[in-house]
């Protein structure tokens, strides 16, 4: 690593839990395929440059990795690359998981777990990642439903020490109200990025009120979602690209993370220049005028 090399480091910290990470983060949904994530004729990437990548990103300082067992395609699984790529793990390093969604061997999508269910899923992850217990666990939700149950099983599973923290995916401001009445919320992991709707954006303030740290998913992607980084950029988004002679979704990127010093941005890719400069969208500094021309809602807040 040369003097010139920006870590994620330069992205600031939060404490997750007990467990202090830096703000720029991996996600590991991208990293077993190429093209749309879990699409059934996904391409498997190369596994030495799966782990190359993840090695890849320690070394430019990331410190925290989102993951799940059901991130998969055919002959890849993200759990168990990250396991072959980095145990054992360094002390520092915090690995978040979800469960909620399964998918069978085949990729088929199966209906979300029932409360009994989840012990399951939380033990998948834990013989995959070849771990003892997992630092951070998100409940993914879909739908409005009460999640005391399922929210109560992750609980009793913390407290049987398999899990150390727990969070929330997917979620509406009742849902996270619910779970706080239950056990402790270290981390909402919900869909973010700019053009947020104002629910999107009270949820992302009421946890940083809170002291919870804020996931945002799709922060790059946008309406690309699981298809990958959108092309669809405005013309201020190309201009304070230009201006700062780096990319469009490295400027997405970095308004992400001016919305708040709870966001922990988790970028996800295969490849290992995007990997460096999404680490380096961490380095970037936008000024109030470049927040209020990519997005007028987003001044005032702090950083």
């Amino acid at each position: 690593m040369t003097s010139q090399t920006t870590t994620a480091a330069a992205s600031g910290t939060w404490t997750l839990g007990d467990r202090t990470v830096n703000r720029i983060g991996f996600g590991a949904m991208r990293l077993t395929q190429h093209g749309e994530a879990f699409a059934a004729d996904a391409l498997p990437r190369d596994r030495d440059q799966a782990i190359s990548v993840l090695r890849r990103a320690l070394d430019l300082g990331v410190n925290h990795i989102d993951t799940a067992a059901f991130y998969f395609s055919p002959l890849r699984s993200a759990n168990e690359l990250i396991n072959r790529a980095l145990a054992p793990y360094p002390h520092d390093l915090v690995i978040t998981t979800e469960v909620g969604p399964g998918r069978d061997p085949s990729g088929r999508w199966l209906p979300h777990a029932a409360p009994g269910q989840l012990r399951g899923q939380v033990e998948e992850n834990l013989r995959q990642l070849g771990r003892d217990h997992l630092d951070v666990v998100n409940l993914r939700i879909v739908g409005t439903d009460s999640i005391a149950e399922r929210f109560g099983a992750l609980a009793e599973l913390r407290t049987a020490g398999l899990i150390r923290h727990l969070g929330l995916s997917n979620i509406r401001p009742h849902h996270l109200a619910e779970a706080q009445a239950i056990a402790s919320v270290v981390c909402v992991q919900n869909m973010y990025g700019l053009g947020a709707s104002p629910e999107q954006q009270e949820l992302l303030d009421h946890c940083g009120e809170q002291h919870i740290a804020f996931v945002p998913f799709y922060a790059i992607a946008g309406t690309g979602r699981t298809a990958g980084a959108t092309t669809d950029h405005s013309r201020e988004v190309h201009a304070i690209a230009r201006a700062h002679g780096v990319s469009a979704a490295q400027i997405r990127l970095a308004w992400t993370l001016h919305q708040g010093s709870h966001v922990l941005a988790i970028p996800g890719t295969g490849d290992l220049d995007h990997l460096a400069q999404n680490v380096a969208a961490g380095s970037l500094r936008l000024s109030q005028e470049e927040l209020a021309a990519l997005d007028p809602s987003a001044t005032g807040r702090p950083e």
